[in-house]
């Protein structure tokens, strides 16, 4: 599509299956972040490689911005409903550009609270780092699935940071709908060279020159 910047998709893949080697209750992992995490559910499996995935990205590709999409949480369609994917991220403007682009390409997008220094606490272990799974169900799970991803790239991280739940826009009964890849090009298609997605896209230059855009120094500046 034309993208001027150094993108890279990190594909967070494992097979879920029952074997000997298998995930059990109290295990502890070492991640690839070098935290430790004690299962208390074995049934959230996914952010355990998304959290090695986000990481990843983090020391190995030095990427400043850093965007996880998954079918993370059956929470996610209470909180946002069935049309709407819910974004958890660490900032105010790329939140407000991702429910910008969703409205320009239709694959919709609502915010869940970011609030780690009152709600990580869910994940407290007396032998671990952090367990998988919140403490209460009650208390905002969708966000707390998010921020166990985040603290494998730190609270403290300077870059962007954006984490987009879409368990139930995907699908609409037995069928995939594809949601996902327009978001994307929409949030993202003010890096590239296609005029159409410059367009649609909630971030870039802004009506820039081509000489302004040019002096731009980092990335992020290039994006936001």
């Amino acid at each position: 599509q034309g993208f001027k910047d150094n993108l890279h998709a990190v594909f967070c893949l494992a097979e879920n299956a029952v074997g000997p080697r298998a995930t059990r209750p109290d295990d502890i992992h070492v991640l690839y972040s070098g935290k430790t995490v004690e299962i208390n559910n074995t049934d959230a499996e996914g952010r355990l490689i998304l959290a090695d995935g986000v990481a990843y990205a983090c020391k190995d590709l030095g990427a400043d911005i850093i965007l996880d999409m998954a079918t993370l949480t059956g929470a996610q369609g209470i909180a946002t409903g069935k049309y709407h994917a819910a974004v958890l991220t660490n900032n105010e403007e790329w939140e407000k550009a991702c429910v910008k682009a969703g409205r320009n390409c239709g694959d919709l997008v609502h915010p869940l609270v970011y609030c780690p220094e009152l709600h990580f606490s869910e994940f407290t272990s007396a032998v671990a780092d952090m367990k998988n799974s919140v403490a209460d169900r009650d208390n905002t799970p969708s966000s707390c699935a998010g921020l166990f991803i985040a603290s494998h790239i730190g609270f403290d991280w300077p870059g962007v940071w954006v984490h987009i739940d879409i368990a139930a826009p995907v699908h609409a009964g037995e069928r995939a709908t594809g949601y996902g890849v327009a978001l994307l090009l929409s949030l993202f298609g003010g890096a590239s060279e296609d005029p159409l997605l410059n367009l649609v896209s909630p971030l870039g230059c802004n009506g820039d020159s081509p000489a302004e855009d040019m002096e731009r120094d980092s990335k992020r500046r290039r994006l936001v």
